[in-house]
């Protein structure tokens, strides 16, 4: 069984002669251990179709299935948990706690997930931190930390509880193109080790490079789709 599976998925915004047609049927499924980016232009349903992955909206009309759960059919609680138990996510503006070092937003994450209250917390995020490349930058906060650096923590944070599938909106999106090959090498190395899957929203040709599968979304459908070794 895949991972994810979506069949004729369709996502309508407004009600009566006011509608916008976000997603007009959308048929995908990712296995496991997959590192996959969508593309498209703006408006072509990237944000949407993520949204629905992500358990964060149900879809008007067909089936979004994660990891053997129907989203479509669970109440908020059922999204919530799935959501904190089965999936990282990784934004474009890096979404830290301010206030916080780089070791506590990691931990409140697994916090959240209710999988950080063992003796094994403190050692699983002290480990995903070093394996980032920021072993020895635990206690600093986001505003002690450059660009490239917060998206590390972020990417720790995703990863910290061991999602199924890690979902990363724009990631390289505030980074210049150093950083950006930096963490995206890391995201890599992450997808290789762990086994993790990564489905990627992006304009940046840097991320496509990457990408092992490349999906193209145009007016809520996808257009093409290209493979690579």
């Amino acid at each position: 069984m895949s991972l994810l599976e979506l069949e004729d998925v369709k996502k309508i915004y407004g009600q009566g002669e006011i509608k916008v047609f976000a997603l007009r049927g959308v048929d995908l499924e990712i296995e496991e251990g997959e590192f996959t980016t969508i593309f498209g232009p703006s408006g072509s349903g990237k944000t949407t179709l993520l949204n629905l992955i992500g358990a964060l909206d149900k879809p008007t009309s067909g089936r979004v299935q994660l990891n053997g759960s129907s989203i479509g059919e669970m109440n908020k609680n059922q999204l919530a948990l799935l959501r904190r138990q089965n999936i990282g996510f990784i934004f474009q503006s890096f979404n830290l706690i301010p206030v916080l070092t780089a070791y506590e937003n990691v931990e409140f994450a697994l916090k959240i997930a209710e999988k950080g209250e063992n003796r094994k917390a403190k050692e699983k995020v002290e480990n995903i931190l070093s394996r980032v490349g920021l072993g020895d930058m635990l206690h600093r906060r986001p505003n002690q930390l450059s660009g490239g650096q917060n998206q590390r923590v972020a990417v720790a944070r995703a990863l910290v509880k061991e999602p199924k599938l890690v979902l990363a909106d724009e990631p390289t999106a505030n980074l210049d193109s150093e950083a950006s090959k930096e963490v995206l090498e890391i995201m890599v190395r992450m997808n290789k080790e762990l086994n993790t899957t990564f489905i990627f929203s992006t304009h940046d040709p840097m991320v496509m490079e990457y990408a092992r599968r490349l999906l193209e979304l145009k007016d809520g459908m996808i257009c093409r789709e290209e493979r690579r070794e």
